[in-house]
């Protein structure tokens, strides 16, 4: 779908079937048209790319045909922060914050941006290495938000603030299954990293336990890999299972849905593509997969690309 790319970061799809792309240290927002070449819409203001944190995530409106939004999630001089814009006859415009303060580092930025089937913005954040941040449920790091377009608190959280779920490290992919289930792909720290069920209100534990602990007040994930294996990033949920992006572990992985758990993950393209950092269903058996080699990896000629791929290939 594109090459040659500085490292692309999130997808998000248009009513029309385009995507709007990020790329992280360029501060661009891309549009991505099938047999099209990309076309930059311009730079987002304020970035401040440094380590792991820049423009990263994009989501567009559920009500887009009516309101032309489009939302982005970006470190900035101060913060982290998530900007609305408008995005209408090819331009976007009118970038106006309406969540900040969220803590920003070298690493652990969080970043992903969804809109679930609720209507709802959800918003992923790292600790950004202040580990107890992420237990503490006044604070915005270490977390999942759930919050309007205005980026209020949204109606029916569990604690009547933003938060969504807490004690989380470094949440990068957050899907959901046509029954309305939540899933979360997080990063651990040097043993597990986590494949989670999101439920409102829960703990997941970090930084007290890592990975599968069977401790009261602590919620563990239904699949946990040793970071050589994973380092996760986006996640999508399409045909039956979630598909997890991995960075250091150069592959997709496919976990079958199965009732109120999950089955035997399986590891597939593996080394085939290098570092994944983003996978979006497009809604019509086919996944969309980001590469992340010019960050951290070793890039090819084409890096980095934007591969379209048939889910009945990778079964």
């Amino acid at each position: 779908m594109a090459q040659d790319l500085d490292v692309p970061w999130s997808v998000a799809f248009l009513p029309d079937g385009s995507a709007l792309v990020t790329l992280r240290d360029r501060a661009e927002l891309l549009h991505v048209r099938e047999e099209s070449a990309p076309v930059v819409l311009g730079t987002v203001p304020g970035v401040a790319p440094a380590g792991e944190g820049g423009l990263l995530g994009v989501a567009v409106s559920p009500t887009f045909a009516r309101d032309h939004r489009v939302f982005v999630y970006y470190t900035g001089e101060r913060d982290n922060r998530v900007v609305r814009l408008t995005f209408a006859d090819g331009r976007a415009t009118s970038f106006t914050p309406v969540l900040t303060g969220i803590p920003k580092a070298g690493f652990h930025n969080g970043g992903r941006l969804a809109f679930g089937p609720d209507g709802y913005l959800y918003v992923t954040t790292g600790d950004a290495g202040n580990r107890p941040a992420a237990q503490d449920k006044g604070a915005l790091g270490g977390k999942i938000l759930r919050v309007t377009q205005d980026g209020a608190a949204a109606p029916g959280n569990p604690f009547g603030t933003r938060v969504w779920s807490y004690g989380h490290r470094n949440v990068q992919g957050i899907a959901w299954a046509p029954d309305g289930r939540m899933y979360a792909s997080e990063f651990g720290q040097d043993t597990w990293d986590e494949l989670n069920l999101v439920q409102p209100g829960r703990n997941y534990g970090w930084p007290v336990v890592e990975g599968k602990a069977g401790r009261a007040g602590y919620t563990d994930p239904l699949v946990q890999w040793p970071t050589s294996q994973a380092s996760p990033s986006g996640i999508a949920v399409a045909d039956g299972a979630v598909w997890m992006a991995a960075l250091r572990g150069r592959s997709l992985w496919r976990v079958p849905l199965q009732g109120n758990g999950v089955g035997q993950p399986q590891r597939l393209l593996d080394g085939r593509y290098g570092r994944l950092r983003d996978v979006v269903s497009a809604g019509d058996g086919r996944l969309w997969v980001v590469t992340s080699n010019t960050f951290r990896g070793t890039p090819g000629p084409q890096d980095d690309r934007i591969l379209d791929l048939a889910v009945s290939s990778l079964r």
